[in-house]
């Protein structure tokens, strides 16, 4: 065997990770793990079927970063394999099921209904809370244009977040539909899918997204001449005319109305495109309302704005209502953990032919943060019970008192390294051990043993003002026989858990 060459500064490789990813590490792991079996739970409820695709497509089946140069590295991350075929890591879950479903099209029942949940990568820039990879969460139907489809994704969603533990007063899951808005742009004289009208468009689309942030008077800026921010920057506008401008503030402030649907259709009803989205979200809420959803958890809103080159119809949107702190210490709302719609042209790129698609996504880690934010993250991770080592020469009597532990079901370990008494307890603290187990010589021939519940000893001690005091008081530290140990740490372990 070769010998490694000597390590020297020169060739040492710097302990540093690339921009834009970070380690995740035993807590929030923990938190995540319990936060996607929740709602892996409400899936299969609903009848979806797991499934774990390829982290490597092809590069031309992802269809949204198809190469236009020689090397396709434009928002995702790609390398050529032995063949010079281009690969790229998958920057969704949808993108894989519709190569997925045409491959075994003839294989599966019709409609499919799956969920999906793993790590995706965006080769695009970072910034704050924006990393290039990340866990997401989807559930889809494909094989059907039945409207049902829709609603029952709207249902799944809000029926995912509520098993979380979020209130139904603290979130809604809000409609919308692409013809509509495709509708509204042609009243003001916009084409929806003319390449001539897409910057015009997309200025429009964004004004109405920004509905909730600027409300009616900072959106009719935007869609005019544009809007100077409170940083004197300018934001150039759509430079609609006023009669347009009129159209879409009226579309906006719908959802202030009692029934936004009913005043939708009076405004938009003689678009032939707007009036057949007018009618599928018309059987979507009559759906939602005969399962039990009223509009306090799933409702028809005009501002829903998602991307609307990929959705062909219903698009929604899982909004959490509760109030947070943002960076700038400014009390805002939580905002979206989620969303989807339907895709009917996704499948079709490998098959020549139209396979109707509905689904949804969820931000997995921005879900996690609103659970921490509403501390609901409730079964709190705690580290294994820590048998320490008083004896060296007793390794074999500590080892047999860790084994009865896991063999009842507690997550346990024997220290192993070879320091003394209070390194081992600075060792144990570090691991989030609930307690440690103690036994020296003297309680090892009464056949004993002491339990030292770490985290009662922590509060005890903060209250301790000095060293004599606390051994006098030996905070939540129990004597018991090696028999009791096992009900001793459970009872510890429920007292914080």
């Amino acid at each position: 065997m070769a010998e490694l060459p000597p390590t020297t500064k020169a060739n040492r490789p710097d302990a540093r990770l690339p921009k834009g990813f970070r380690d995740v590490t035993g807590a929030e792991i923990r938190a995540q793990s319990r936060m996607l079996q929740t709602l892996a739970k409400v899936f299969e409820t609903y009848g979806y079927e797991p499934l774990e695709t390829s982290a490597i497509e092809f590069t031309e089946a992802l269809g949204k970063f198809l190469p236009d140069a020689d090397r396709p590295n434009a928002g995702v991350f790609s390398f050529q394999d032995e063949d010079e075929a281009w690969m790229s890591l998958r920057y969704d879950m949808t993108a894989p099921l519709a190569r997925f479903y045409a491959e075994n099209a003839q294989k599966l029942p019709k409609p499919y209904r799956r969920y999906a949940m793993g790590p995706v990568w965006r080769n695009e820039k970072p910034g704050p809370g924006r990393f290039r990879q990340f866990m997401q969460c989807d559930a889809d139907t494909v094989g059907t244009d039945n409207i049902a489809a829709d609603a029952e994704a709207c249902m799944l969603m809000a029926d995912a977040i509520e098993a979380l533990g979020i209130p139904r007063d603290q979130f809604r899951i809000r409609f919308n539909n692409r013809k509509i808005l495709d509708g509204l742009l042609e009243v003001c004289g916009i084409s929806p899918s003319d390449a001539t009208d897409a910057l015009r468009r997309l200025t429009v689309l964004r004004a109405m997204d920004k509905y909730d942030k600027f409300a009616a008077e900072g959106v009719t800026f935007l869609l005019g001449k544009g809007r100077k921010d409170e940083s004197g920057d300018f934001t150039k506008g759509a430079e609609l005319a006023a009669p347009a401008i009129e159209s879409v503030i009226g579309f906006l402030e719908a959802s202030k109305s009692n029934a936004p649907l009913a005043t939708i259709t009076g405004l938009l009803q003689s678009n032939v495109r707007a009036a057949e989205g007018i009618a599928e979200l018309a059987a979507m809420e009559n759906l939602c309302l005969e399962a039990g959803y009223t509009a306090d958890r799933i409702t028809f809103d005009p501002s829903v704005v998602r991307g609307l080159d990929y959705y062909t119809g219903p698009v929604f949107e899982a909004e959490l209502t509760f109030e947070v702190k943002n960076d700038d210490g400014q009390t805002v709302r939580f905002g979206s953990v989620g969303g989807g719609g339907r895709y009917d042209d996704l499948v079709a790129r490998f098959t020549g032919e139209r396979v109707p698609a509905t689904g949804f996504s969820i931000g997995v880690s921005r879900l996690l943060a609103a659970l921490t934010a509403l501390d609901k993250q409730t079964a709190k991770a705690t580290g294994p019970v820590v048998v320490l080592v008083m004896d060296k020469d007793q390794v074999p009597a500590y080892q047999k008192l860790t084994q009865i532990l896991r063999q009842a079901g507690i997550a346990a370990e024997m220290y192993l390294g070879t320091s003394g008494m209070k390194p081992q307890m600075k060792y144990a603290d570090r691991r989030g051990a609930p307690c440690v187990i103690i036994q020296g010589s003297n309680e090892r021939d009464k056949g004993e043993l002491q339990i030292k519940d770490l985290i009662e000893g922590a509060k005890a001690a903060a209250g301790i003002a000095d060293n004599k005091a606390w051994k006098e008081a030996r905070p939540a530290q129990v004597t018991v026989t090696e028999a009791d140990m096992v009900e001793e740490v459970r009872k510890i372990l429920a007292r914080h858990t």
